[in-house]
């Protein structure tokens, strides 16, 4: 069968600006492309007839189509170290918080290559069960298991190592003390070896490598929390030691390889060791932070606060920020290009796709009194939105059986282009982070009247009116502020302004302040608080805390944003209702039947005609 996926960056561009389409084509040797401004939306037989404006462009032809691959799951990786390779003896351990127990096997960390049968690694078996596995590269593999699994979203210290002179696998696994009735006792367990392990790979948590290409596999699910490696054979007692924050005493100190504090630079991608060797590494593909760790009190609700109880990272094996595809084609904005929505229509053969973007003026310039302010925030938040069509949730709510076209279909067929903010991951944890570098089902001027679809026919009114207009984006405001509003006379929403920053309500509420006009065109806005990610652009944060209509609830302790430290959850929680902004807000919803406004005969007054 033949499918066509795309996407491009950025989402949002100025004359002179370059737009990047990285493309995947199934099943045909060739695509063609072709730039279009996008007039109105395809709403039907009722509705204006579907109409899109050609741009003349050298990007409008047809390409050779290939097939690139994208690869979800999250985890962390340290580049390759001849100290690693160096090790005789090692202990390895971290803290763990397993979500995902039974089914398959799953790295936990080490330097354990399953494509090459070499290094070490610690991981769950297939039961849930710990492992230690090690191998030399050249055939010898060895492996020490515990006999029972770990218990779900419950903390263990978890150890295991090689004591090169006694020939034994060592593992460790003492459960921590909560407030539930469920008790452990500690469980170490030894076994003879003779496999000498070979360690040449990267070193890496919540998976192992693959492959020689750097792909990773077996990814966990579930938290882990302050990750050691020493350079011999641990007892008990030095186990528990070195997962302390304290100060190590000199023995102990000496020999530890990297001791990595996850508690650190929690709103970026760096992982960093404590130790003297700086071993320090990096995250893919996104996985949560600012999350609850082994040690959290719940004294502090805020992790700026205790930055240190918020030592874990939530990995899964669903995660995925960004593609990671080529380019297959750009598209520079011509210096004199009206400002609108635009799109590129990917065709090969009876498959098509289509890839929005959005042409502003020149930072600084309006080009015309009125913009419309594109809901690029709440378009990324609900990019690939499955709940409609994985769990039947709209049915329920609809009350009639859900309608699906060939693009919607494309979730079945390519489930590795990520999930939605109003999904959950595959452990059932709430999927807090959004992004647009990847494809997208759910952006485009055909299918189902949602978010962007539906805020075409904002731009056909403006169309029909003959009114010159600039299109400007909730990304652009967040950067911009207050001074990307300034020039307009009046400001128009799309129909479903639901995810706002701070900085984005502070630009508006300043805009009104200074006597602008604002026209709210949708319902459900300026309700749930974002952040965006400190250096990659498109990639934004939602805590669904303590309230409102919710998808998932966040886990206790874990409602600020890691991105940015602020509290999450709504709006009208922190005193920013939307009623104070334009005037009314959501409270409740339903998913009957709707119609059409219809005029009464006080809209007819002197003092409304302005509306």
């Amino acid at each position: 069968m033949t499918s066509i996926l795309g996407y491009c960056d950025p989402i949002s561009a100025a004359p002179g600006d370059r737009v990047d389409f990285m493309v995947s084509c199934h099943g045909a040797d060739t695509y063609e492309v072709e730039l279009v401004r996008l007039l109105n939306p395809d709403a039907g037989p009722q509705a204006t007839p579907f109409r899109t404006e050609p741009v003349a462009s050298e990007a409008n032809r047809t390409y050779p189509g290939r097939v690139q691959s994208i690869h979800p799951g999250s985890h962390g990786i340290v580049g390759a170290d001849p100290r690693f390779n160096a090790l005789e003896s090692f202990t390895l351990q971290v803290f763990v918080w397993p979500t995902t127990l039974g089914g398959a096997r799953q790295a936990l960390i080490g330097s354990w290559s399953e494509a090459d049968g070499a290094g070490f690694g610690l991981s769950l078996d297939a039961n849930g069960a710990l492992s230690l596995r090690v191998g030399d590269g050249a055939g010898g593999i060895a492996e020490l298991t515990g006999e029972a699994p770990l218990l779900a979203r419950h903390w263990y210290l978890v150890a295991g190592g090689w004591d090169a002179e006694a020939g034994t696998l060592f593992l460790s696994r003492i459960p921590l003390a909560d407030k539930s009735f469920h008790a452990e006792t500690p469980v170490h367990l030894t076994a003879p070896s003779t496999v000498r392990p070979r360690a040449a790979g990267p070193f890496l948590f919540a998976a192992w490598a693959a492959g020689d290409d750097g792909l990773a596999g077996g990814h966990f699910n579930g938290k882990l929390d302050s990750p050691r490696l020493a350079r011999r054979a641990l007892s008990p007692a030095e186990i528990v030691d070195l997962a302390g924050a304290a100060p190590l005493v000199p023995g102990l100190a000496r020999d530890v390889v990297a001791r990595w504090d996850f508690s650190r630079e929690i709103p970026t991608e760096d992982l960093i060791d404590t130790s003297p060797n700086r071993l320090d590494g990096r995250l893919v593909n996104l996985p949560a932070r600012a999350m609850t760790g082994h040690n959290w009190t719940g004294e502090a609700m805020d992790w700026t606060q205790a930055p240190d109880q918020y030592g874990a990272i939530h990995f899964h094996d669903d995660d995925l920020v960004d593609a990671r595809w080529e380019a297959d084609f750009s598209f520079l904005v011509p210096g004199d290009l009206r400002s609108g929505i635009y799109a590129a229509h990917l065709r090969a053969g009876e498959a098509e796709f289509w890839i929005p973007f959005f042409v502003r003026p020149p930072k600084g310039v309006a080009r015309a009194r009125i913009a419309f302010l594109a809901s690029t925030a709440s378009y990324t938040v609900y990019m690939n939105n499955r709940g409609r069509f994985i769990t039947g949730a709209a049915e329920l709510y609809h009350g009639r059986l859900t309608i699906i076209d060939a693009i919607d279909a494309l979730y079945y067929e390519h489930p590795e282009v990520g999930l939605s903010t109003y999904d959950r991951h595959s452990d059932g944890s709430g999927v807090c982070y959004a992004s647009r570098h990847r494809p997208v089902f759910n952006v485009r001027p055909t299918g189902r009247h949602w978010n962007f679809n539906l805020d075409l026919f904002i731009i056909d009114w403006l169309e029909h009116l003959g009114l010159d207009y600039d299109v400007i984006t909730e990304e652009d405001l967040h950067y911009e502020g207050l001074d990307l509003l300034a020039p307009y006379s009046v400001v128009l929403t799309g129909s479903h302004p639901e995810y706002d920053s701070l900085e984005m309500l502070d630009a508006i509420d300043g805009y009104l302040r200074q006597g602008g006009r604002f026209m709210y065109m949708g319902g459900n806005g300026f309700y749930w608080r974002i952040a965006h990610h400190p250096t990659r652009r498109g990639v934004l944060e939602v805590r669904r805390a303590e309230g409102g209509i919710r998808a998932w609830d966040a886990e206790p302790g874990e409602y600020y944003h890691g991105f940015s430290g602020e509290y999450g959850g709504l709006w009208r929680r922190q005193g920013r209702a939307p009623q104070k902004l334009a005037g009314v807000g959501f409270i409740s919803q339903g998913f009957d039947a709707c119609s059409y406004y219809r005029r009464t005969d006080q809209s007819h007054d002197t003092r409304a005609a302005f509306m």
